[in-house]
């Protein structure tokens, strides 16, 4: 635990401090124990067979709490048994409300260590939500509205109810963000409430509902019929994600296979994965593009595993023959993804990341707006940081200097929007150039492998 920062754990302490003086006042408090059990309980068994997602991040090859990509900035506590939490806080008193979400939120799953601090964090996180949207919804008499439900009176109450949910989720997450990630203070915040209140709108009328049903004749077993439908949503949910995650596992195989065949460019893939996502915040691309583009960066060169070694590795220059064996490596890795669904316009990417503007690339000789956007983007990442890297053969260019040389080929190599864009990013968050491949023997060859000549600017 020592590893997370300091100012994360004292954010965390503060959450851990208000959630128990939000439940404070429980002892002395007129509390109907039997509905806060029965909630709680429900709740502790659908955060049980939840996936688990709670952000806080451990530096330096930790994953991120959600496990999203760098900038991915989405509200991280979303859960999908929400509705449960709201109905408690539609019919409880805030201690009460609050309670409910201690349990299942102590005893979740977490995926990544520390695990304690994790749920801890959980825990207050959801207490303190839970017990705002409470507090919201009582004060303006939302709990006589569920008793004798009145639906355009009663949506006004819930309505502040789950803007109270959101608002603090927002400001707990933001807070994270900040301390724990080192996201800018100014982008901590921006976009969590407004991405997080649509999803939550949702569970609190699904929550609403539940507590309409639990007040009337028909009791709590028709409230829990509520829950079928989401329940079914979390399922075929659970299912995309498996899927998912088993995809990755594939590309993660594929890109440890090639830096392993051409440890000329180790690391060089994840590296332009990560410039492709900066150049697409600063194209305004939305989150799921930004996350594809990730992929395309980090597979752009799979398709190498098709390329015979001697001619990745080879010093010398390459015969025509061989260059155009060379030269099929983005169709090789074009084959190889086709099965992976969610791929997408990556698919593009790794296909056309060679061709050029003034159409001199391969392997299609694409010119201009015929090379697809995707493309576009991995071909200046790709490139920046082949010249921005030290390998065995030479050093690093400066970054200044990297750009420079992007610059000089806009308009017949590189697409001059992109090279801006990466340039803005850069700009607003830096880069830390890498050394790959070192030689251990010394040996400094006259110039780069054949494999890692293409990637660079003027080639």
């Amino acid at each position: 635990m020592g590893s997370v920062p300091p100012r994360a754990l004292g954010w965390v302490a503060c959450a851990v401090l208000g959630a128990l003086c939000c439940l404070a006042p429980l002892p002395g408090a007129r509390t109907p124990w039997p509905t806060v059990a029965l909630f709680t309980v429900l709740y502790a068994g659908c955060e049980h067979i939840s996936v688990p997602h709670h952000r806080l991040r451990v530096p330096h090859h930790r994953p991120r709490w959600g496990g999203r990509p760098p900038g991915r900035r989405t509200a991280t506590s979303m859960g999908t048994f929400f509705p449960v939490l709201l109905a408690g806080a539609f019919l409880l008193p805030p201690p009460a409300a609050a309670l409910v979400a201690v349990p299942g939120a102590l005893l979740a799953r977490v995926e990544h260590r520390p695990r304690a601090l994790r749920r801890v964090w959980r825990t207050a996180q959801l207490a303190l939500a839970t017990w705002a949207a409470s507090r919201a919804h009582g004060a303006l008499g939302g709990r006589d509205a569920v008793v004798a439900p009145d639906f355009p009176y009663a949506l006004l109450p819930a309505g502040a109810g789950v803007l109270a949910f959101c608002a603090v989720l927002a400001l707990l997450d933001g807070g994270i963000l900040a301390t724990a990630e080192r996201v800018p203070a100014r982008a901590a915040w921006r976009g969590l409430f407004a991405r997080s209140l649509g999803p939550v709108a949702v569970h609190g009328l699904a929550g609403l509902m539940m507590a309409v049903l639990w007040r009337s004749p028909y009791g709590p077993l028709a409230a829990l019929l509520v829950l079928l439908p989401m329940c079914v949503t979390y399922w075929m949910s659970a299912q995309y994600h498996r899927e998912r995650a088993a995809h990755q596992a594939t590309i993660r195989a594929l890109v440890q296979a090639v830096d392993i065949k051409d440890g000329y460019t180790r690391g060089h893939s994840e590296r332009v994965g990560r410039a492709s996502v900066m150049i697409a915040r600063e194209l305004g691309m939305a989150d799921e593009r930004a996350e594809a583009l990730r992929f395309a960066g980090i597979l752009h060169d799979v398709g190498k595993l098709g390329v015979p070694t001697r001619l990745l590795r080879k010093d010398g220059p390459l015969t025509p023959e061989e260059r155009r064996i060379v030269e099929l490596h983005p169709e090789y890795g074009h084959e190889m993804v086709r099965g992976i669904g969610f791929l997408d316009e990556a698919r593009a990417a790794i296909l056309h990341h060679h061709e050029r503007l003034d159409g001199s690339g391969y392997p299609y000789g694409l010119k201009g707006r015929q090379i697809p956007e995707f493309a576009r983007v991995v071909a200046v990442a790709d490139a920046f940081d082949a010249m921005t890297s030290t390998r065995s053969y030479r050093r690093a260019r400066p970054v200044a200097a990297a750009l420079e040389e992007l610059r000089r080929c806009a308009g017949t190599q590189f697409d001059p929007p992109v090279v801006d864009a990466l340039a803005r990013a850069l700009s607003r968050h830096g880069w830390h150039p890498a050394v790959t491949a070192d030689d251990p023997r010394g040996n400094v060859p006259p110039q780069a492998p054949a494999g890692d000549r293409h990637a660079e600017a003027g080639s």
